[in-house]
């Protein structure tokens, strides 16, 4: 198996459980077990160190396979707009590669796209209003 299979492998099933109640369940549970067995060291600097090496290690990985789960459910998500995008009849087909587009092209349509919204807004007062 390629080193790329097993990261993403491990980066899903690593995300998937970090968001379980029962990962925060233990969480929250190793935080109490530390804070009671405060007294027991006399909440010394090597007390404070356990947890505080704990959760930046943890915190440091966590980000790498955050952002590769993030990254790959952001591609697909592209992927599946493309896909209504290019099979609705009147669509905008410019919008298939919008993410490639330079910020002054992107806030154009932004505003073309507002446009449409308040106009919409305006019709749909107006038949409400009975007019």
């Amino acid at each position: 198996m390629k080193l790329r299979s097993v990261f993403n492998l491990v980066a899903k099933k690593a995300s998937y459980a970090a968001g379980t109640p029962w990962t925060f369940l233990g969480a929250v549970t190793i935080v109490v077990i530390w804070a009671l067995s405060g007294p027991v060291f006399k909440f010394n600097d090597t007390w404070q160190l356990v947890i505080n090496t704990g959760t930046t290690i943890i915190t440091f990985l966590m980000v790498f396979l955050i952002q590769h789960s993030q990254n790959a459910d952001t591609a697909a998500i592209q992927i599946k707009l493309d896909e209504l995008i290019r099979v609705t009849a009147e669509a905008n087909n410019e919008l298939l590669d919008l993410e490639e587009m330079d910020e002054e092209r992107l806030e154009e349509i932004r505003r073309t796209y507002e446009e449409m919204a308040r106009k919409a807004n305006q019709t749909l007062q107006r038949r409400r209003e009975g007019g």
